[in-house]
C-alpha cells in the first residue's frame, strides 16, 4: 500500500474523501460509535454513566491547533475545525495548556457559531494563565505567540477561576467534562513534587470539581495524564466519573493499562478517554515519542514500529489506521481523541474508524507478541 489515502479509498471510505463539503450532519463517522453517534448529543444529561455513554466514541484532539508542534495560521486552524464539523465530529477537547489559551481560542471562535446542545468539549484545569511581558511562552510554546505564563494551582478558588476563564475564551456558558491537568509524576515543570500538588488538590481541587458538577457547570470531571498511578490514587480519594488517559494505550505500549489499571476502571465503572493513541505522531512517522523532546526515542519502540509497519504492509493495511482502532477497542473506552493540524488530516481520521482491517492483521500482531494475547481487537469483547 503506496498511502494512507489510497487505503483509505480502498477500504470503502474514497467518497468522504472526494466529498467532504457535501456531507450530512450524520456521516460515516456516526457509524462508529455506540449510542447516539458521533452527531447528536442532544440527549439527557445527566450525571454518571448513563451521561458518558453518549459521549460520541471519536472527537478532536487541540494539541496540534495550539501551536505546540509548528505554526498553524488561524485561517489553517478555522479550515480544520470547519472539516471536523463537516466529517461529524461533534466532541472536541482542549485545555488552557495548549498554546498558552491559543487552541481554546481557536476552537470557542469556531465553537461559538454551533448550537451549544450540539457538541460536547472538555478542557482542563490546573494551569492559570497569566499575561505579562515578562512571559515564557515563548520557551514553553515557541509557536504560539502567547503571552501567557503558566500558573500551576489545583486549589479550589484557582481550579473555579481556571473554569471560569476556560469558559470565556470557549465563549460558551458550561463544560461537558472538566480534566485535571498533568497531576503525575512525569509533569517536568512542576515547582514541588507532584505528590505536593496532589494533596492541594484533595483538599481543594476535587471538592471544588464535584460542587461544580452539583451545579451544572460542569457535567463531569477527571483527570487527565500520561501515567496510570495519578488515576488509580483519584479513584480512592475521591468521586471523578472520567479519566482522560494518554500515551498509555498505543500499538507501542499498552501493557501495563490493560492488566494494571483497566481491571480497577471496570471494579469502579469508571469510563476512560483515550488519548495520543500515535504516541504523539511516532506511529504515523514522526520521529519524537509522546511528547517531551528531550528524551531520545527508545531503541525497542523503533524497532517494533517498523516490524508493525512491515506486518501491516503485508496485509495491505495502513498502520495509522490501525493504531486509532486499536485505541478505540476496549470496553472502558468512551472516546477516543486525535490531534489534527489539517483538514486532511481529520478528514482521513474519520475515515480510519470505519475502514475494515483484517482479522488475520490482529491474530498475525498476537502471535508475533506485537500487542498482548489479552488486547481487544474489535468493539467487542473477543
Amino acid at each position: 500500500m503506496e498511502t494512507r489515502r489510497e487505503f483509505l479509498a480502498m477500504a470503502g471510505n474514497g467518497a468522504l474523501l472526494a466529498s467532504l463539503g457535501a456531507l450530512p450532519q450524520h456521516s460515516m463517522a456516526a457509524d462508529f460509535t455506540s449510542g447516539t453517534g458521533i452527531s447528536n448529543p442532544q440527549i439527557d444529561r445527566e450525571r454518571g454513566n448513563t451521561w458518558l455513554d453518549n459521549l460520541p466514541g471519536f472527537g478532536m484532539g487541540g494539541v496540534p491547533l495550539g501551536n505546540e508542534f509548528e505554526v498553524v495560521t488561524d485561517d489553517q486552524a478555522f479550515e480544520t475545525l470547519t472539516a471536523a464539523w463537516k466529517a461529524g465530529v461533534r466532541y472536541f477537547d482542549v485545555a488552557p495548556w495548549y498554546g498558552l489559551g491559543l487552541a481554546e481560542r481557536r476552537f470557542g471562535s469556531f465553537l461559538h457559531n454551533q448550537k451549544r446542545t450540539d457538541f460536547f468539549i472538555s478542557t482542563k484545569v490546573g494551569k492559570l494563565l497569566k499575561a505579562s511581558r515578562n512571559n515564557k511562552g515563548a520557551t514553553l510554546f515557541p509557536h504560539a505567540g502567547s503571552p501567557n505564563t503558566p500558573v500551576y494551582d489545583y486549589s479550589g478558588p484557582a481550579i473555579r477561576r481556571s473554569v471560569e476563564d476556560s469558559l470565556q475564551r470557549l465563549g460558551i456558558d458550561s463544560i461537558d467534562i472538566a480534566f485535571v491537568h498533568d497531576l503525575s509524576p512525569d509533569f517536568r515543570y512542576f515547582d514541588r513534587s507532584w505528590l505536593e500538588h496532589w494533596e492541594i488538590a484533595r483538599k481543594g481541587a476535587f471538592p471544588e470539581l464535584n460542587k461544580m458538577r452539583e451545579e451544572g457547570l460542569i457535567k463531569a470531571w477527571g483527570l487527565g495524564v500520561n501515567r496510570p498511578e495519578p488515576i488509580l490514587k483519584a479513584m480512592q480519594d475521591s468521586t471523578p466519573d472520567v479519566f482522560l488517559m494518554a500515551s498509555q494505550y498505543s500499538l507501542i505500549d499498552h501493557q501495563n493499562a490493560l492488566h494494571t489499571l483497566f481491571p480497577e476502571i471496570r471494579k469502579h465503572n469508571i469510563k476512560l478517554v483515550i488519548g495520543s493513541s500515535l504516541n504523539a505522531g511516532f506511529l504515523s512517522g514522526s520521529n519524537r515519542y509522546n511528547y517531551d523532546p528531550t528524551k531520545p526515542i527508545p531503541k525497542e519502540y523503533l524497532a517494533k514500529r517498523e516490524t508493525l509497519r512491515q506486518v501491516a504492509a503485508s496485509h495491505g493495511v495502513d498502520l495509522r489506521t490501525a493504531a486509532l482502532q486499536f485505541s478505540s477497542f476496549p470496553d472502558v473506552a468512551a472516546a477516543l481523541i486525535v490531534g489534527a493540524r489539517t483538514a486532511q488530516q481529520i478528514t482521513e481520521d474519520v475515515a480510519s474508524m470505519n475502514a475494515k482491517i483484517p482479522a488475520d492483521f490482529w491474530s498475525e500482531l498476537k502471535a508475533k507478541g506485537l500487542i498482548d494475547k489479552d488486547a481487544q481487537t474489535s468493539k467487542h469483547p473477543s
